[in-house]
């Protein structure tokens, strides 16, 4: 078998230097890099990736190795995946399977590649490779002690396997670790998302109504970062509790259907499907801009786009113009898929720092107690999410307060509790 397939193994010098740049602004992973060439918890496993392949991925790819795995990696969307990066990798020895732009078909070719390595622990982004070892590789799966998860989306597949009895090893939830969703889905996606946008269409955001559909970890980052950047926020929800918690944060709520009318930018964020639908084009002003963050490129329906449009054209790179009968023109962003890493570098380095630092430690506790697990989907165990976070205070020079013991014991003893209050 080829140990790689990737678009030009002359990019890797590039992709070499990108690499080396987010190393140098991810700390807590160095740390943990130091910690696993020291202790070799990985010696011999193969260890089976499929995450966006950029230069922070491509960083967590080595640090996995350094701890003595034997990795395999592909794309987790044919849009994310930089050419020079893989390349990179693969001219370090690693087995890549992944190029920009993959088809479908060469899409699942490549996580196939990466499963026909045999690995014993699988980190997945959005459950693809988990799917595929649950169908066309299910042969393969006998051989998995368990992996990770880093996506709402994924979560939500894990979940609904679970939930079926048909999950095959066990599965650790990274994408719901505090230090996941406090700050990479919420303040990683509301900055990726924003930059990516604004790189793309060199549009202004201020004084704009942008239309958030989706208020939960990544909607709000996506929500704040639009207020910060002076537009006016509208939030569409369905989840009754999301939409009152968005109204009390001070944004607009009101269903799809009204703010189809007024917004000028639509940015998806759910994690569902056909969030925009035919109903919605056809409302939308002219020049209304439309973007996904969601895992998958389902949210924007882009059938019904095509639909309820007589033409469309390339205008800029990364942006579709689709043409209405009444001469209004509507853009997609990035084909519909993640805008934040289909026309961006994706989360900012020291956000995946923590995220990875997840994926390491979680990836390590699970061949730790390989045969110990059921076939279930995990929380990261508390332990190992505050262990990242403090690193990462311990990275920017921050000490906090510690309980004396005798807080300690007031806060888990009832008695002592009573005997402050001097109750019988």
């Amino acid at each position: 078998m080829e140990n790689c397939i990737v678009r030009d193994i002359n990019l890797a010098p590039a992709g070499r230097l990108k690499i080396d740049w987010v190393r140098a602004h991810m700390p807590v992973l160095n740390t943990i890099r130091a910690l696993f060439e020291k202790e070799q918890p990985f010696a011999g496993v193969r260890v089976a990736m499929s995450i966006h392949l950029e230069a922070k991925t491509a960083y967590l790819a080595e640090v996995l190795r350094a701890g003595g795995a034997q990795v395999a990696i592909s794309g987790s969307n044919p849009l994310s995946t930089q050419d020079d990066v893989a390349a990179a990798l693969a001219a370090a020895g690693i087995h890549v399977y992944a190029w920009h732009g993959a088809t479908a078909e060469e899409y699942t070719e490549h996580l196939i590649r990466v499963l026909e390595t045999r690995p014993r622990v699988v980190i997945d982004d959005g459950g693809d490779l988990v799917h595929l070892l649950h169908t066309r590789c299910r042969d393969l799966a006998g051989e998995v002690a368990g992996g990770c998860e880093e996506t709402t989306t994924g979560v939500l597949r894990l979940r609904a396997m679970e939930r079926e009895g048909k999950l095959l090893f066990p599965m650790i939830a990274v994408n719901d670790a505090h230090c996941k969703f406090l700050f990479d889905n919420r303040y990683g996606t509301g900055e990726s998302v924003w930059a990516g946008i604004m790189r793309t269409t060199n549009l202004l955001v201020a004084g704009k109504t942008v239309v958030v559909l989706g208020y939960g970890w990544c909607g709000k980052g996506v929500a704040m970062r639009a207020r910060g950047l002076g537009a006016k926020v509208v939030v569409c929800e369905v989840d009754p509790i999301r939409a009152v918690e968005a109204h009390m944060d001070g944004y607009q709520v009101m269903k799809s259907d009204q703010a189809a009318y007024i917004g000028d930018i639509f940015i998806t964020v759910t994690g569902c499907r056909d969030i925009l639908r035919s109903h919605h084009f056809r409302r939308m002003k002219d020049g209304a801009v439309l973007a996904n963050a969601g895992h998958f490129d389902v949210e924007i329906n882009k059938p019904d786009l095509v639909g309820v449009s007589v033409s469309r054209r390339p205008v800029r790179q990364n942006i579709e113009e689709f043409t209405l009968p009444d001469g209004r023109r509507i853009y997609l962003l990035g084909e519909g898929r993640l805008v934040n890493l289909a026309a961006g570098d994706g989360h900012p380095a020291e956000i995946m720092d923590m995220s990875f630092a997840l994926q390491a430690l979680s990836a390590r506790y699970v061949w730790e107690n390989k045969g110990k697990l059921a076939p279930r989907v995990y929380l990261v165990p508390e332990k190992l999410d505050r262990r990242v976070a403090e690193l990462k205070l311990s990275s920017l020079g921050i000490e906090i307060d510690r309980l004396t013991p005798e807080q300690e014991c007031y806060i888990h003893d009832w008695q002592a509790q009573l005997a402050t209050m001097k109750i019988d």
